[in-house]
C-alpha cells in the first residue's frame, strides 16, 4: 500500500516535468555559433593565403589554383557572416579590394608564370593590409611568408 501511495503522489510531478521539458530544452539551447571576423580570418583566410604563396613559390600551379579557389570561398564566407563590422561594410570592401588581385593571381597561375604570380601575390597582400587599415586595424599586417609553416605538407608539384 505504501508503494502505491508514493507512486500516486509522484505522478503529478512526473507529468509536470514531462510537460516542461521541451520548453526548458528550447530555452536552454545555445545560440548558433557565429565566429568572429578575426576568428574567420585566422582559421580560414590566413592559412590559405600562406598555402597559396607556398604553392606558387614551389611552382605547383594545380595546387595554387585549388588554394586560390578556397581562398576566394573563405573570403566569400567571411563577407557573408560579417557583411558589416562596426559600421564598416566589410563584405563590400573585401569584394572591391580583392577583385583585381584575385584575377591577377588566377591569370598568373593559368600562365604558370612565377614572376607574375609573385607580383600578383604582393598585390593581394597589399590589398589585405589596405582593408585592415580602412577598418582601423592597421596593427594587423600581412606579409609574404618567409618560411613554410606547414611542415607536414609538401608544396612541390606531384611527380607525373
Amino acid at each position: 500500500m505504501r508503494g502505491r501511495r508514493s507512486a500516486v503522489i509522484l505522478l503529478p510531478f512526473a507529468a509536470l516535468l514531462a510537460r516542461g521539458t521541451p520548453a526548458a530544452a528550447q530555452e536552454a539551447a545555445p545560440a548558433p555559433y557565429r565566429p568572429g571576423l578575426g576568428d574567420l580570418m585566422t582559421m580560414t583566410i590566413q592559412p590559405r593565403h600562406v598555402k597559396l604563396a607556398l604553392a606558387g613559390k614551389a611552382g605547383n600551379w594545380g595546387y595554387a589554383a585549388f588554394e586560390l579557389g578556397d581562398l576566394q570561398e573563405a573570403f566569400d564566407r567571411a563577407a557573408g557572416v560579417w557583411p558589416a563590422w562596426r559600421s564598416i561594410p566589410v563584405g563590400e570592401m573585401m569584394r572591391s579590394v580583392l577583385k583585381d588581385p584575385m584575377a591577377a593571381l588566377a591569370g598568373a597561375i593559368k600562365a604558370k608564370d612565377a614572376q607574375r604570380f609573385a607580383a600578383a601575390y604582393q598585390q593581394l597582400t597589399a590589398a589585405c593590409n589596405s582593408c585592415h587599415q580602412a577598418a582601423d586595424r592597421a596593427a594587423i599586417v600581412i606579409r609574404v611568408p618567409e618560411s613554410d609553416v606547414f611542415p607536414d605538407q609538401d608544396f612541390r608539384p606531384a611527380p607525373p
